[in-house]
């Protein structure tokens, strides 16, 4: 069989695998154009479309001054701002999108074999550094194939609508080439011009990209390339994204055979995946359907097919990918030609990788841990081992009531609201899983229990006596009542010297309540949440075996050497304050962020296990971010109480969510101290 036979014949292949995706995938993209219909224009996650928001505001996809308008014409929430300026992106070109569209053009090539004394066009190309070549595995399949072909450069016509004279260069497998089955991609040398310029001097090279935020369910994409072998052809606008899949997109948009690796554009003219197949049609015995109908066969020629969609294989997955290959330092330097973006320029085979966030649950939890068949208790989550450049860690440390979450979840939603906080400081948005996610919310909530007071009726709570229903049994009730009347006092209550002098551990009766009710009213935040709050951290503070089953489960997950940045909320920054005594000595302590603590009450300082007030020796700067309406942080600034050097940052969080970490989180000061630290040079 000669080259076009193979091609074809693997080119099948692919397209099967991709309507077999495309089938499983069936609920989602519905889901989508349901949503759409709705008049959702972006039906994605909210993680995806911040970040998608954030790199538009950082590559300056959408012109400022615009998107500076939109979002003044009304207060908008993080949410509905990020769609604001999605839909700006998608209606709203600066004129610089032509020029750029034509530059990207000239940097794509077709490719043709020589057959039998013919010279047969296979498929697309298109330069990703200044010497390789991208196209599918299935349009060069191994070094052989590519030895028989040429590619050919402004392969197109003039700004006349006549041909042009194309430049025909040859290719080099034997010093670069590279191909993958399952992800349809080939990566070879081209030769240099006559005149000995590389390339992509010449017709430039597309800047590859391994992170996030590329493109949203809902976004046009461009894919130019060379359809049936014709000169080069552009499909732009009547097309979208249409589902996200691990490795692959589905999208949809005009291509023909021929199409096959080309690259996908989003209106940023950034390339977002290698389109590689057509989704062909199939009734429900899995066969092939012509656009009549009938059932395709093979001699009716591909053109005959109803194509239902396209796919593409993304551009951070070939990245990873090529990241992990064994090559030696000649082929590695080429591959690190592809630039920063493209995170190949230190990368080193992957050894076998552990099962994905596989952090082992201590000894303690199957101690604590009731014996029923649903006492599964959830553990934390490391980060990649490239994140910040490998040595150096940015940790994620939740406060309480997180028990029965999936911490997946949660570190994707202290993501969020951290990108939204650094696009608004215009710096470059994080990938969540660059982040440590220590867990205990199950190991807290099965360690407390002996703490919890008989339970109170339902009306008792509605009756206004909230205070006492979630006061803690045995000693931790006087901790708690301490902690509930200093943080009154530090809110201004009247008659802070009865306060001070009230016998703890037997309280006057109605006195709990009315310093609830005083802090609630100052602060906005429900009873329940403050009474909760205060009673958790009195019976983390009072009981060893509560402390120590917390802090096992966060040591489960951390780093152990290298560079460290702890953001912690609520109880967590109480937690991070002891664990800092716990940690390795090879942590370099670079950075402590609290947000929403109550560290600045004294009978919580004075309980933990270094003492206080006093900035541990091992905290290099210490960052302390507070909003005046959060009950849980009424005694701050800390400033007052806490020597040594300390930053604070009053915060003006919403009312209704004055203690929300993603509040926190979204100021740009907040937010910028952490990513100067983890990304400084």
């Amino acid at each position: 069989m000669g080259v076009t036979g193979s091609t074809s014949t693997e080119r099948r292949k692919q397209a099967d695998a991709a309507a077999e995706r495309y089938r499983r995938t069936g609920t989602e993209r519905r889901t989508a154009e349901r949503k759409q219909d709705e008049g959702v224009p972006f039906p994605d996650s909210p993680d995806a479309i911040a970040t998608r928001a954030t790199r538009l505001l950082d590559r300056h996809g959408v012109p400022a001054a615009a998107a500076v308008e939109s979002i003044r014409e009304a207060p908008l929430a993080a949410p509905e701002a990020y769609e604001r300026i999605l839909g700006l992106s998608k209606e709203l070109q600066a004129w610089s999108f032509l020029p750029r569209g034509a530059r990207a053009a000239r940097t794509v090539a077709r490719i043709s074999t020589r057959e039998n004394g013919r010279e047969l066009p296979l498929g697309t190309g298109f330069l990703v550094s200044p010497r390789l070549l991208m196209t599918n595995h299935h349009v060069l399949p191994d070094e052989a194939t590519a030895q028989q072909c040429f590619v050919e450069f402004d392969a197109q016509v003039t700004i006349d609508n006549v041909p042009g004279p194309p430049v025909r260069l040859e290719l080099d497998p034997g010093s670069f080439f590279v191909a993958d089955e399952r992800l349809d991609f080939a990566l070879v040398l081209v030769r240099p011009l006559s005149d000995n310029r590389q390339p992509g001097e010449a017709f430039g090279w597309n800047r590859l990209s391994v992170q996030f935020g590329k493109l949203v369910i809902g976004e046009p994409v461009n894919v130019i390339g060379h359809p049936m072998g014709r000169l080069k052809e552009i499909a732009v606008r009547d097309n979208a994204l249409q589902v996200r899949l691990d490795d692959f997109l589905h999208y949809k948009t005009d291509t023909e055979p021929g199409n096959s690796g080309s690259p996908v554009f989003n209106d940023q003219w950034e390339v977002v995946a290698l389109h590689h197949s057509g989704v062909p049609e199939k009734d429900a015995q899995g066969r092939t359907l012509r656009k009549d109908g009938q059932v395709w066969r093979p001699g009716d020629g591909d053109d005959a097919i109803n194509w239902v969609s396209n796919e593409g294989v993304r551009i951070s997955s070939l990245l990873k990918q090529l990241a992990t290959l064994p090559l030696d330092p000649a082929r590695r330097a080429l591959l690190a030609e592809m630039g920063e973006d493209s995170g190949l320029q230190e990368a080193v085979p992957a050894v076998q990788p552990a099962p994905p966030q596989a952090a082992a649950v201590p000894p303690l939890a199957a101690a604590a841990a009731p014996a029923t068949e649903t006492a599964a208790v959830r553990v934390g989550l490391s980060a990649r081992k490239t994140a910040f450049g490998g040595n150096r860690h940015l940790v994620f440390l939740h406060g309480r009531s997180q028990q029965g979450k999936d911490p997946e979840e949660l570190r994707r939603t202290w993501a969020a609201g951290l990108n939204y906080g650094l696009t608004r400081a215009a710096l470059t948005p994080i990938d969540p899983a660059d982040a440590w996610f220590p867990y205990y919310g199950d190991r807290l909530v099965q360690a407390i229990q002996p703490h919890e007071a008989a339970p109170q009726p339902v009306e008792a709570v509605a009756d206004g006596s909230t205070a006492e229903a979630c006061a803690p049994a045995g000693p931790a009730r006087g901790t708690y009542e301490q902690l509930m009347a200093e943080a009154a006092e530090a809110a201004g209550m009247p008659g802070g010297d009865q306060l001070a002098t009230e016998r703890f551990g037997g309280s006057l009766v109605g006195a709990l309540q009315r310093q609830l009710s005083w802090l609630a009213a100052r602060t906005d935040l429900d009873e329940l949440v403050i009474a909760t709050t205060l009673r958790d951290v009195a019976a983390y503070l009072d009981d060893p075996g509560v402390r120590d089953a917390v802090l096992d489960a966060v040591l489960a997950s951390m780093p152990t050497s290298g560079e460290l940045v702890l953001v912690s909320h609520s109880l967590g920054t109480v937690v991070g304050m002891d664990l800092i005594e716990r940690l390795a000595p090879e942590l370099d302590f670079t950075l402590l962020v609290t947000a929403g603590s109550p560290l600045g009450l004294d009978s919580v300082y004075s309980r933990l296990l270094a003492g206080g007030p006093k900035r541990p020796e091992r905290v290099n700067h210490w960052l302390n971010a507070w909003c005046p309406t959060d009950a849980v942080a009424i005694g701050c600034p800390l400033g007052d109480s806490w020597r040594d050097e300390l930053t604070e940052l009053a915060v003006a969080n919403a009312r209704d969510r004055a203690h929300n970490i993603e509040e926190y989180l979204s100021h740009p000061e907040v937010a910028g101290a952490i990513s100067r630290t983890v990304r400084r040079p």
